[in-house]
């Protein structure tokens, strides 16, 4: 929904409390503290160190596609390829690896394909007119395809002679003990946070989001910017795989199967709307936050893993509930 000029200055003379009971991102932060809590009393196993050291570091690779996501859905568009593409990236830097070169060669090539899907989906998008939907939906196939294709369907699990490198990349603790996933997670959302606040690509995407054709009549360059935010998706997407990889030590062709829905519910719930021009960083790590809170209770508690749909889609229409009122208590 795009602002009138009121409400910037009405959001403005607002008190800092009542900003914090308005935004959604405030909500879903105190809903994983009481979650978390909950979880410490009625469980013996949540608040162990080896639990925690999971958690943290199962949110990050859904939290660093979510970054790259709510570029996508700050600007009113949508990317269903990003489970595929984080396959492929990690299936083309295993095979390249697997081949006899060097961990560099392989994280070139992987990053060079996630670029490349991004910037194909982008021009469909932006410069022909295709649905953002379609394309990325027709791109999810392709992408796992082309994934079980440069491995013949099989796992990969031996990476040459940078073996080693790979693992401890995505699976070592090099700073006080804090998984590399968690360290490379919190970069990227300084990264990403700083480019939507302080850069003026930054506010272009807001620009396009908020109203497209006023953004194109004061000159905001609409279509390069929608390339650069499907390619920002799909190097989201890469980057996980990489790191993924390296934490599992193996990858198969059903790596990242389902996850696209796992990242647009974790940037939805921190506080994204699908219609554009709203999102942040740091909400699409809370989102992502909430969801690993939510499969990892229900492990804990006993429950069918089978129920954390059902779980996690409600959350998803509390949240577009959330933003519902919300629109509606500013338009009164």
């Amino acid at each position: 929904m795009a602002l009138t000029i009121d409400q910037p200055i009405e959001q403005k003379q607002q008190s800092l409390p009542a900003r914090l009971f308005a935004s959604q991102t405030f909500w879903v932060v105190i809903a994983v503290i009481l979650a978390c809590v909950f979880l410490s009393f009625a469980t013996d196993a949540f608040a162990t160190s080896k639990n925690l050291y999971n958690i943290t570091r199962n949110i990050t690779f859904v939290a660093i596609i979510a970054l790259g996501m709510t570029f996508v859905i700050i600007t009113g568009g949508i990317d269903l390829s990003v489970g595929s593409v984080l396959c492929l990236s990690s299936m083309i830097l295993a095979v390249t690896m697997h081949a006899g070169y060097s961990i560099e060669v392989g994280i070139l090539a992987s990053i060079a394909t996630a670029l490349a899907i991004g910037a194909f989906n982008g021009v469909l998008i932006a410069y022909l007119g295709f649905p953002p939907f379609v394309v990325t939906l027709g791109m999810l196939s392709i992408a796992r395809s082309l994934a079980m294709v440069a491995s013949n369907n099989t796992v990969v699990f031996q990476f040459g002679p940078d073996h080693a490198k790979l693992l401890s990349l995505g699976g070592g603790a090099w700073v006080f003990g804090i998984a590399n996933p968690v360290l490379y997670m919190i970069l990227l959302a300084l990264i990403t946070g700083f480019i939507l606040r302080w850069t003026k690509f930054g506010r272009h995407i807001f620009a396009i989001g908020g109203n497209e054709h006023a953004a194109t009549l004061t000159g905001v360059p609409v279509r390069q910017i929608k390339v650069a935010v499907y390619m920002i998706s799909a190097l989201s997407a890469g980057i996980a795989g990489i790191i993924q990889t390296g934490w599992l030590g193996a990858v198969t062709t059903n790596l990242g199967t389902g996850m696209e829905l796992q990242v647009i519910a974790a940037t939805v719930i921190g506080g994204a709307n699908l219609a554009g021009g709203v999102g942040t960083a740091f909400g699409a790590i809370v989102g992502a936050a909430l969801i690993e809170v939510i499969r990892n209770s229900l492990g804990l508690l006993g429950i069918n893993a089978f129920w954390q749909g059902v779980f996690i889609g409600g959350a998803i229409l509390l949240a577009v509930l959330f933003d519902r009122i919300r629109n509606f208590r500013r338009s009164d």
